[in-house]
């Protein structure tokens, strides 16, 4: 029994070595990429100042001062509460029309199905720079009013992106249709991915479609849904580049835009009106929080959705 263990630990280390060139590019890349970056701004986050003038150790202090001064703590919580917002219209909006759509693309009576799916995911291929300025246009009174008179909708022509209510809806749905063609797809090929027996089964005891989506379809889905609501939680969570394109770097009208992304580029990049000047601890520690946030709340959905049956 010893020696078929030994022999049997020395064959795995041997098959560990075989396949170790083969995983070693994706480690260093990661390792590089993704794991040396996020290990130095939990470093970073627990000093002050700048790397030219010197950096000072304080602890947990850049974390006190995002909570305890009003002009870090006031930005952090609305830009944390505006991203929850950003995220939850993701997850209602772009997710829930996503599995509508896939139902549909999935429909065996559907006519024209490649360009309906080519139609819906030709915005992913588009820059978000380019789309969110054109939509900047679009929403904008001066460009778009003649045109909406004309089509007797000139009640439409409102300053959307100017007003504090309806800004971040705006951004929102733009970002929604924007990304719509990604999940999609992945529930599309999960749709697909299901088995004919048990529609064929559902046939027999008389199911209506309503009740094959609800009962067969959406529970066989689960584990792709899961995983699509966690990259939408994390990609919202890290997103800037549509608000920038839309509004500013300053979450224009009067902060209503502003989120997690924002916030962190102001503070620990550009540097916080009025002063100007960079402070990239507290900006790793505004990252490292983020990071925790999204940790707190992919781990739970991972359970939840990708156990098995």
């Amino acid at each position: 029994m010893a020696v078929k263990f030994w022999k049997g630990r020395i064959a795995g280390k041997w098959k560990m070595v075989i396949w170790l060139p083969y995983l070693a590019p994706a480690l260093i890349f990661y390792v590089v990429f993704m794991a040396w970056p996020l290990l130095t701004s939990l470093w970073l986050s627990l000093y002050t100042g700048q790397a030219g003038t010197g950096r000072s150790f304080v602890g947990l202090g850049n974390f006190t001062r995002l909570f305890t001064i009003d002009q870090f703590a006031a930005r952090y919580w609305g830009a944390f509460a505006h991203t929850l917002v950003f995220f939850f219209i993701h997850l209602f909006v772009q997710n829930g029309l996503g599995i509508l759509f896939a139902a549909l693309l999935t429909g065996k009576n559907l006519k024209g199905r490649e360009f309906y799916q080519t139609m819906i995911f030709i915005p992913v291929t588009l820059a978000v720079l380019v789309t969110g300025y054109l939509w900047k246009l679009l929403l904008n009174p001066v460009w778009s009013g003649p045109f909406l008179e004309k089509l007797h909708l000139g009640f439409l022509a409102q300053p959307w992106l100017g007003n504090p209510a309806t800004a971040l809806l705006c951004v929102s749905l733009v970002s929604c249709w924007q990304w719509m063609g990604i999940p999609v797809m992945l529930f599309v090929a999960a749709l697909r991915n299901i088995s004919d027996d048990y529609f064929e089964a559902a046939a027999i005891d008389g199911a209506t479609p309503s009740q094959v989506f609800w009962r067969i379809k959406l529970p066989l889905i689960k584990p792709v849904a899961g995983m699509v609501a966690i990259l939408t939680f994390v990609n919202n969570f890290n997103a800037f580049d549509v608000v920038f394109a839309m509004e500013n770097v300053n979450g224009a009208p009067n902060y209503a835009t502003d989120i997690m992304g924002t916030l962190f580029y102001r503070i620990g990049i550009a540097g916080q009106h009025p002063v100007g000047i960079p402070d990239p601890g507290m900006g790793a520690a505004i990252a490292t929080i983020t990071f925790l946030v999204l940790c707190a709340g992919v781990i739970p959905t991972l359970r939840s959705t990708q156990g098995r049956d």
